[in-house]
C-alpha cells in the first residue's frame, strides 16, 4: 500500500492515464446501440429520396382548387389511386387539367401535381359532406374513379414531404464521437447503412468479497447482511454504457478470489471489486492482489492506497493479467462503494467507451440546510443530496454515514465540500455533482 495520502483527483488522474480506449470494430446496427462512433458517417442518398405526401388526400394542381369552399367547391375527375410504394400513377400518368389522384401517406407525388389536398377537406369521392377518412379500395373500388369534391384551395407544394428535406447527399449524419441510440440507428438505417465503425461496449465484471454476504432471496443468519454491492455497481456499469456481468459474493480466501478474478479476465474489459481493501486481519483483496504484478512490466499490479476523502478512504487500482485488464478495488461499505464507482469507475468506462466527457456533470448550488455541516479537514467529504434545478439549490439528504444506503437511494447528486472547508452554513454556494 502506498504510504502517501492521495486526492482525489491524483487517483483520477492516474487511472485515467492507464486506461485506453478500446479498439474500433465494425458491427451490424443492431449490434452497435451503446457504442461510440470512430468516424463520421456521411449521407449518400436523399432523406426522403423523393417528394411524398404527408398526409391521405388528393394530388392536385393549385389552380384548380383556387377559389374552392364547400358551397362552390372544386369537382375534380379522379384518376386512379398512388399508394406507399409506388413509382406514381399506373401508366405513368400526370395528373392534368381539372384531374386529381388519390394518394395516401408516404406515397411519391404524381407528375403534374403540385400540392396534396387532406382528404377532410374533401368529400372523399363520395358526393356527400366533408369526409373524416379515405376510402378503402376493397370496400369500395370506385374511390380511384369517379369525381371528387375539394371544399379548400392549397398553396404549392402544401402537405408535400420535399426531396432531400431532412438530409442530402454529402451531409454529415452523425459525426465521430456520437452514441448509437435508438434515434441515431434509425437514421442510420433510413440512409442505408447497415454496418458502423464504433468502440464496443466495455465489458465490466462486479466482484463482491466477504463470507458475511448472503445472495438476496437467500435466508439470513447470524452475522450475515445482503451483497448489495456488486448488484448496485452492476446497475451502474450498465447505466454507465457497458456491459456488465456480476459475480456472487467470493468468501474471504485470497486463493478463492484470486482463481475467481483470473477466470473472469477472459469476458473482462476492466475488473471491479467491492470489499477488502482496509487495514482489517480479513481484507481478502489486498491479501490476493498484493503480488499480481509483472516484475517485467512497469507499473503492473495493484497499488492500494488511501485517498483525501470520505467516504472512500481506501482504494486499489492496477492491471493484472496478461492482457493487463484494468482492476479498480473499491471499499465494502454501499455508500462508499457507490461514491467511489462514481468518481473512478464510471469516468473509467467513459474512457474506454472512447467518449471526451467522462464525468458526471457538476453544477453550483445554494446548500439549503437547517444547520451547518461539517467536514474532516483535509478531506473532501461527498454527501448525499437532492438537487432542485429550478430553485438552484440543494438539500442533504440522510447523514455522512458509509453505510447509510437508503438515503443514497433518495439521492440524486452528491454534494462535495472542498479538502480546505470543515463547516459548510446553511446558503454556502457549494459544487454539486448530479446522478440523474
Amino acid at each position: 500500500m502506498s504510504s502517501t495520502m492521495w486526492s482525489v483527483d491524483e487517483h483520477l488522474a492516474d487511472i485515467l492515464e492507464a486506461v485506453r480506449p478500446l479498439e474500433p470494430i465494425e458491427l451490424q446496427l443492431h449490434d452497435a446501440q451503446g457504442c461510440v462512433l470512430v468516424e463520421d458517417v456521411m449521407v449518400e442518398i436523399a432523406l426522403p429520396p423523393f417528394d411524398n405526401s404527408s398526409m391521405d388526400g388528393y394530388a392536385v394542381r393549385v389552380a384548380d382548387v383556387e377559389g374552392a369552399d364547400e358551397e362552390f367547391p372544386a369537382v375534380l375527375t379522379v384518376i386512379g389511386d398512388v399508394a406507399a410504394g409506388d413509382d406514381g400513377l399506373p401508366g405513368d400518368r400526370a395528373v392534368g387539367p381539372g384531374e386529381a389522384a388519390r394518394i395516401m401517406t408516404g406515397a411519391p407525388l404524381p407528375a403534374g401535381a403540385e400540392a396534396v389536398v387532406p382528404v377532410e377537406w374533401t368529400d372523399g369521392g363520395t358526393g356527400g359532406g366533408p369526409a373524416d377518412t379515405m376510402r378503402s379500395l376493397r370496400d369500395a373500388p370506385e374511390a380511384a374513379g369517379g369525381e371528387v369534391r375539394v371544399h379548400r384551395p392549397v398553396e404549392a407544394r402544401a402537405h408535400v414531404r420535399a426531396r432531400g428535406s431532412d438530409v442530402k447527399p454529402g451531409d454529415l449524419a452523425l459525426g465521430a464521437g456520437s452514441v448509437v441510440g435508438p434515434p441515431q440507428i434509425g437514421l442510420l438505417a433510413a440512409i442505408g447503412r447497415s454496418t458502423v465503425k464504433v468502440r464496443p461496449r466495455p465489458r465490466v465484471v462486479v466482484i463482491s468479497t466477504g463470507s458475511e454476504l448472503v445472495q438476496p432471496g437467500e435466508e439470513l443468519t447470524g452475522g450475515q447482511i445482503y451483497d448489495s454491492n456488486s448488484f448496485a455497481l452492476t446497475a451502474a456499469a450498465k447505466d454507465a454504457g457497458a456491459i456488465a456481468y456480476r459475480v456472487g459474493a467470493v468468501t474471504d480466501d485470497a486463493d478463492t478470489l484470486r482463481a475467481t478474478i483470473e477466470d473472469q479476465l477472459i469476458r473482462a474489459d476492466i475488473v471491479v471489486t467491492t470489499g477488502g481493501v482496509s487495514v482489517g486481519a480479513y481484507d481478502v483483496v489486498k491479501e490476493a492482489l498484493a503480488s499480481v504484478g509483472d516484475e517485467d512490466e512497469p507499473g503492473s499490479g495493484i497499488d492500494f492506497r488511501k485517498l483525501a476523502m470520505q467516504p472512500g478512504k481506501p482504494q486499489g487500482f492496477g492491471s493484472i493479467g496478461p492482457d493487463h485488464t484494468p482492476l479498480l478495488a473499491l471499499p465494502g461499505n454501499p455508500v462508499s462503494s457507490y461514491i467511489s464507482f462514481e468518481l473512478f469507475v464510471r469516468p473509467a468506462i467513459r474512457a474506454l467507451m472512447g467518449l471526451p466527457d467522462v464525468n458526471r456533470p457538476a453544477v453550483r448550488a445554494v446548500l439549503k440546510t437547517d444547520k451547518a455541516l461539517s467536514s474532516p479537514s483535509g478531506r473532501r467529504q461527498f454527501l448525499r443530496g437532492t438537487y432542485d434545478a429550478e430553485a438552484g439549490t440543494v438539500t442533504p439528504v440522510g447523514g455522512s454515514g458509509s453505510h447509510l444506503i437508503a438515503a443514497l437511494a433518495q439521492a440524486d447528486a452528491l454534494i462535495v465540500l472542498p479538502e480546505d472547508v470543515t463547516s459548510a452554513e446553511p446558503g454556502t454556494d457549494t459544487e454539486v455533482v448530479l446522478l440523474r
